[in-house]
């Protein structure tokens, strides 16, 4: 009798979009884009655009430099919440229909330098 330590599955891979990056960060069920990054002050932030099944969604990484001292540091913990929180409210406002249409977007088929 033979004992199967650990389940198989098996899943379909997904076809790559015109925007992943079509290299490491994409996975079986997942595509990622390449990431843009924001500098400013020593604090980084990097969005991605992923597609996971049927859903596209940005992620957003941010690491912002916080004080030694731990009510400043608090404070700017805080201000940072607050602001992301803005962030999201004033994306999520946003509607197809409010933006111009725009059928010329060359830099969504640019792939970055290798």
């Amino acid at each position: 009798m033979r004992a199967r330590t650990m389940a198989r599955t098996r899943r379909e891979p997904t076809p790559h979009t015109k925007w992943c990056a079509r290299d490491h960060r994409c996975g079986l069920a997942e595509h990622r884009g390449p990431g843009v990054i924001a500098d400013h002050l020593g604090a980084r932030a990097v969005i991605v655009r992923v597609r996971a099944g049927d859903i596209e969604y940005a992620e957003v990484t941010a690491r912002i430099p916080l004080s030694s001292v731990d009510a400043i540091a608090q404070r700017r913990l805080g201000i940072t919440l607050h602001l992301i929180r803005r962030l999201l409210a004033a994306v999520a406002a946003v509607r197809p229909e409010t933006l111009p249409a725009r059928t010329d977007r060359p830099a969504l088929d640019r792939r970055p330098a290798a």
